[in-house]
């Protein structure tokens, strides 16, 4: 499915490309074809397209994979990638340089800047307070994210209303209509390498997810895996939001869907929440790009089809343990 919706996102378009043309294309990339196509399919596969959707993959699989660790780590399916204030961070790292009118790649690196720097505050404030326990954690990561919103919230106040206040409030929405090479390069590496840990210590989450103590007696440092996993959900998140803006429900809807169908065993779960999580993204962005002249922001869209989905998931949950 995730190779099928790859392929037809290639395809869709303002500008459709017949699959015959998307293969020569492809092909002439490695081994040179006589041009038959129009020129310019390349501009458009490979500037436009190829960025825009390898983005969309690579921010679904890492959100959601990013998600799925945190409800394993915090032994709670109620919680998402943000739990800890990381896209807070970003918000207003993106805000304030969109406030001084900075570029974009300012944009991006001040969010991805403000994202790591919530959650280092978050820990940093719970080693100080001597409050390692999961609630203290993330009763902090609470308070972390509700001051970063409260300063999104009073730059949009004192933005100019012409230009600062529709920039902000329209990256906040969340969009992947800017991203560009430069973007993927920049943010592609980065999540896979937030991926790589969870992915290699998928089978730790079964364990941990079960409690400390139980985890404990198994010979598993808890400290220590706790500190690598939540160092690795937040570079996930603090990137994907920093080339994005805020995409939400993602990270806590796909997990849920990726235990309905397999379980909650951890070494299969985490790899098809990537799938699953890149490719419902790649979807909603074709509906973003397709479904109107004018693009709709994805954050709106995700939260159109996530939240009912989320019911759905609930609803059907319940019925399960009733029976």
């Amino acid at each position: 499915m995730f190779l099928i919706v790859l392929l037809v996102s290639f395809i869709l378009g303002k500008y459709p490309i017949s699959i015959s043309d998307f293969f020569k294309a492809v092909i002439n990339q490695v081994y040179p074809l006589e041009h038959t196509w129009d020129a310019q399919i390349d501009t458009i596969l490979f500037k436009i397209r190829f960025p825009r959707i390898i983005m969309a993959a690579l921010i679904g699989a890492g959100v959601s994979v990013a998600g799925a660790t945190y409800q394993a780590l915090f032994q709670n399916p109620m919680v998402s990638q943000d739990i800890l204030g990381a896209s807070q961070g970003s918000a207003f790292g993106a805000g304030l340089a969109l406030f001084f009118s900075f570029s974009y790649q300012t944009v991006i690196t001040s969010s991805f800047v403000f994202g790591l720097l919530a959650v280092v505050l978050v820990l940093s404030i719970s080693r100080l307070l001597k409050a390692d326990s999961i609630l203290n954690l993330v009763l902090v990561g609470m308070m972390i994210g509700s001051l970063f919103s409260s300063a999104v919230s009073y730059l949009k106040l004192v933005g100019d209303p012409t230009n600062t206040l529709p920039a902000i409030t329209y990256w906040l929405m969340g969009s992947l209509s800017a991203i560009k090479m430069q973007n993927l390069v920049f943010a592609g590496p980065l999540i896979i390498i937030g991926l790589l840990p969870i992915v290699l210590l998928r089978w730790r989450l079964n364990v941990i997810s079960l409690g400390d103590e139980v985890a404990q007696s198994l010979g598993v440092n808890v400290r220590a895996m706790r500190l690598i996993l939540i160092a690795s959900a937040t570079l996930i998140t603090a990137t994907a939001v920093s080339v994005s803006g805020l995409i939400g429900w993602v990270g806590l809807v796909v997990p849920h869907f990726s235990r309905l169908l397999l379980g909650s065993d951890h070494r299969l779960g985490i790899p098809a929440t990537a799938l699953i999580g890149g490719t419902f993204l790649m979807v909603v962005d074709n509906v973003a790009r397709l479904l109107t002249t004018s693009e709709i922001p994805i954050g709106i869209l995700t939260s159109f089809i996530g939240a009912p989905i989320f019911i759905l998931l609930i609803a059907k949950n319940s019925r399960q343990q009733l029976i």
